[in-house]
């Protein structure tokens, strides 16, 4: 009930226009909400079976691939990445292991160039200017987000080691085994089920702005503008909302689904791993591998537990900073942008998955996500330190 009372009042009160929330304990849905308008221009309402666009959630789906390779015996997360990518190795990376790709230290955040219109649909172009360039700080020695190259990273080395591609990896090994409507390269026949997104309202003028867009917007040697500007423009207010980007493999941000795909995605996760993983990896899955007081790409304090986001407090950080993921210590996933989330928590046997069309203008957790986790979670008998901090028992 505390969960609906929150989602209700993501309508009412919050600015919510269409979205879905669900929730599984022990491997049982106990919350499988939505509702509201999936897209305004037409007033089609927000269906059961409606999808859209879960931008960096897409990130959880990736990093499960690389591990499910790594429970195989396929994939050695301490090996160089230019072991099974030989190409990589150009520009002095040939000492980045494929664990410091999964945190986000293998200096390669962004592509170096400026790139024309729908650049990141182009599966072997990007793959090639990331081999092929120099890294843009040393890797191993810090983590910066990487933001839309990510999924081509990681991506790029599980189909050397396995030989498909990762949107077909994905729906071969998990989505399909697994009956989930989570799709990495849309058909386009699934296509009118689709909420498009909603971009953000900007902030009134003289608002404080996020570090991160403050730097891509004014300092051309960050790495955040060049996250911006090396893009195609798929940030763009609306630009997403084309079958270009619906139905190409670009697995940093474009994967499509809805808040039962996500909970369902990470289910097996929360409790044991099978079918996709022994339970012996989920520790690694879980556990703290990289935190920085101030992501490169970012500025801000982000953790990472190979290739998953772990929960962050920054709420006495800077004025205008909207970056927080409050969870639980055990908690692991991955947010997008806008404020979908997608977690396992596997000392609470919880997952969770919460999807909208309406973006926020944050880069954290908005206050709509963030208030279900909190029901979900105060449900469940977890507190919260008066002075903030992740959810404990």
């Amino acid at each position: 009930m505390a969960v609906r009372s929150e989602f209700e009042r993501n309508f009412a009160e919050r600015g919510e226009v269409g979205a879905s929330v669900c929730v599984t304990v022990d491997g049982e849905t106990v919350v499988d909400l939505w509702g509201g308008v999936a897209d305004p221009a037409d007033g089609r309402p927000w269906a059961r079976d409606t999808i859209g666009v879960v931008w960096s959630c897409t990130k959880g789906a990736v990093a499960l691939c690389a591990h499910m390779l790594a429970a195989r015996g396929d994939l050695d997360l301490d090996a160089p990445v230019a072991q099974y990518w030989p190409e990589f190795a150009k520009g002095g990376k040939d000492a980045v292991t494929v664990r410091m790709a999964l945190n986000h230290q293998a200096g390669v955040a962004a592509l170096p160039e400026v790139v024309g219109e729908f650049a990141l649909c182009d599966w072997d172009a990007v793959c090639s200017a990331l081999a092929e360039m120099d890294p843009l700080w040393e890797p191993g020695t810090r983590h910066g987000y990487h933001a839309l190259v990510f999924g081509h990273l990681i991506g790029e080395i599980v189909r050397r080691v396995d030989g498909r591609s990762i949107g077909t990896f994905f729906a071969e090994e998990v989505a399909g085994p697994l009956g989930l409507d989570f799709h990495i390269g849309l058909p386009e026949s699934e296509e009118h089920r689709i909420a498009p997104n909603i971009s953000a309202e900007p902030p009134p003028p003289g608002a404080p702005m996020p570090s991160f867009y403050m730097a891509a917007f004014t300092d051309p040697s960050s790495v955040a503008y060049k996250v911006v500007m090396h893009s195609g423009g798929v940030l763009a207010p609306g630009a997403i909302n084309c079958r270009e980007y619906w139905s190409a493999e670009a697995p940093a941000f474009n994967g499509v689904t809805n808040a039962r795909g996500l909970a369902g995605m990470y289910a097996p996760l929360a409790n044991g791993g099978g079918p996709l993983v022994p339970e012996e990896a989920v520790p690694a899955m879980s556990a703290v591998a990289s935190a920085m007081a101030r992501d490169a790409t970012m500025f801000v304090p982000t953790r990472w537990s190979n290739g998953f986001m772990k929960g962050v407090d920054n709420h006495r950080g800077a004025p205008g900073e909207n970056d927080s993921v409050i969870l639980s210590e055990e908690a692991f996933g991955h947010l997008g942008a806008g404020g979908s989330l997608g977690f396992a928590d596997p000392r609470a046997r919880v997952s969770f998955g919460y999807t909208m069309n309406k973006q926020g203008s944050g880069v954290g957790l908005e206050d709509r996500g963030q208030a279900l986790v909190d029901a979900v979670y105060s449900t469940l008998g977890y507190r919260r330190a008066p002075s903030g901090g992740m959810w404990f028992v």
